[in-house]
């Protein structure tokens, strides 16, 4: 039967301490809660009295608590020659308003004899009072024992006689910290086993300085331990932690372990991306699990072989973590590959047609063009080879113009653009923090007199590559466009020596997409319903 291990999440905490990361009070809760309802067993908030959001943190909690965690408040140990009864700290996270305390303490002889300057009997007072403490005040306390896998393999005997005190004292759970990120599979397995002898639950938090936070965790659980803390995305100090977006779908799939873990993986993907947009980080496409990439398949082989046994490339399916797979196709995709991409956007190609299309892929790659990404720019081209295309729109100029001011800053950019739909045309001009901005802007007003739904699309994101760099400024740029109406996303593409007219052809690809999109839409509500058969 598979054994049930209990997560605890220290997004909140450790993943702050990430270099670029940050959370608002507001981004704090909406996380908190995010993993609340994905029924994690304990939600760790920030460091007690650090500021005034931590304080307003443990305040929201306390008017709307969690339904399904526990939240955890954290603090350290009492001062070296202070009572436990006299630390503020503690005092804070006694009266946080959470069931549960985390209290870091030292459990390597070189922290405390070192870095904290005191003596070992001193470290072990300050360890068991402040435990004892926190009990006294009715918590459930995680003694996170700072340094231990370092401490242990320093010095075994005064790194277990840290967890006894600890454990002495009334901690409910023992947490191995691999601080440094140093340690071992076979570390782990000999300190976990040796720790299990305080007779308390043990929990590990893994840190990934050495690539093996996730491994380290595992191999604890494995090995013993009841508790596996990790963080979303794997934020933390320095190289982060063990990432719960791994741990997870490994402990459901792979591990033997929590059966429940199995609904939870199935919104780990869309908790990622909660994560990365709270703490205003760009996702990883290559994350494992949860990456944008990681079920998009591009050579030809493995195209046709995931088509005929996903299975076979990949190591769970993509739904299962709640994410999708995707095939790209390029100069490295066959025809099967190229059918199957038309397929997903509602084209049947007949395979000669996927032959010609597939030759002019690789035209197209040849002079720079990249379809990854291009989704958009993909369907039209098949629109224009199977002769479907009517263009929305034809331009008939547009000219960009950057000025700056004397005594001012910051150049102001104007861009005219006129487009002709039918026999009527239009001249609009639109101004922008840069000559993109401002043509985007133009070319929409535009638009918008024939085609309001135009006025839905929204400029995501701007990707610009030199792709032959040694000529200098005259080379050849490859300009990559994502844009929104708010519900779908698409990405479009353009290739040019001048970036200006690169940029245009993404743009242009991009509202071409859009309406396109609302033609199909039309066409669909206006198509005469089936009569039910009785």
């Amino acid at each position: 039967m598979a054994r049930r291990v209990l997560l605890y999440d220290a997004t909140l905490r450790e993943g702050a301490q990430a270099a670029g990361v940050s959370f608002s009070l507001s981004s704090r809760l909406r996380v908190a809660r995010a993993l609340d309802q994905m029924r994690f067993d304990y939600v760790e908030g920030p460091f007690v009295a650090a500021n005034p959001a931590s304080d307003a943190f443990y305040a929201a909690l306390a008017r709307e608590p969690l339904c399904h965690a526990k939240a955890v408040a954290f603090a350290m140990t009492c001062r070296a020659g202070e009572r436990a009864a006299d630390d503020p700290l503690l005092a804070a996270a006694a009266a946080a308003g959470t069931s549960a305390v985390a209290v870091v303490g030292k459990a390597a002889r070189r922290q405390w004899r070192d870095v904290l300057k005191v003596s070992a009997a001193e470290n072990l007072r300050m360890v068991s009072e402040s435990v004892a403490f926190l009990k006294a005040a009715g918590k459930e306390v995680f003694f996170e024992a700072e340094h231990f896998f370092a401490g242990f393999k320093e010095d075994p005997d005064s790194a277990l006689l840290v967890l006894a005190a600890a454990a002495d004292a009334g901690a409910d759970c023992l947490v191995l910290c691999d601080t440094k990120g140093a340690a071992m599979p076979r570390d782990v397995v000999k300190a976990v086993e040796a720790a299990r002898g305080a007779g308390v639950a043990i929990a590990i938090h893994a840190h990934n300085d050495c690539g093996l936070a996730v491994a380290n965790t595992l191999t604890a659980l494995e090995a013993g331990a009841l508790v596996a803390q990790g963080t979303v995305n794997g934020y933390g100090e320095r190289a982060g932690g063990a990432d719960e977006c791994v741990l997870l779908p490994l402990l459901a799939l792979h591990g033997g372990f929590n059966a429940r873990a199995t609904k939870q993986a199935k919104r780990l993907t869309a908790l990622s991306r909660l994560v990365d947009e709270a703490t205003g980080q760009k996702p990883d496409p290559r994350r494992p699990f949860v990456g944008s990439d990681v079920f998009t398949h591009k050579a030809g082989l493995h195209v046709d072989a995931v088509l005929k046994a996903p299975e076979t490339l990949e190591a769970v399916p993509p739904e299962s973590v709640g994410n999708r797979r995707r095939l790209v196709v390029s100069d490295l995709a066959g025809t099967q590959a190229t059918k199957s991409k038309a397929r997903e956007m509602g084209v049947t190609l007949a395979a000669a047609s996927a032959k010609r299309i597939l030759e002019r892929i690789e035209a197209f790659e040849r002079d720079g063009y990249v379809f990854e990404g291009a989704d958009a720019s993909f369907r039209l081209l098949l629109e224009k080879e199977l002769g479907r295309h009517k263009p929305f729109f034809e331009l008939k100029g547009f000219s960009v113009a950057v000025q700056r001011q004397e005594g001012k800053g910051t150049p102001v950019t104007v861009a005219t653009v006129k487009v002709a739909v039918g026999d009527e045309s239009e001249i609009t001009a639109g101004e922008g923090v840069g000559p993109v901005d401002a043509l985007n802007e133009a070319f929409r007003r535009a638009l918008v007199r024939f085609y309001p739904a135009a006025g839905e699309v929204v400029l995501e994101d701007y990707n610009v590559r030199i792709l032959d760099p040694e000529t200098g400024t005259g080379a050849k740029t490859r300009v990559r466009i994502d844009s929104s109406d708010g519900v779908r996303h698409w990405g479009t593409v353009g290739v040019s020596d001048n970036i200006i007219e690169a940029s245009w052809q993404a743009l242009a690809d991009g509202f071409e997409y859009k309406l396109l999109l609302e033609k199909e839409a039309a066409s669909r509500r206006s198509a005469p319903r089936r009569k039910s058969k009785k």
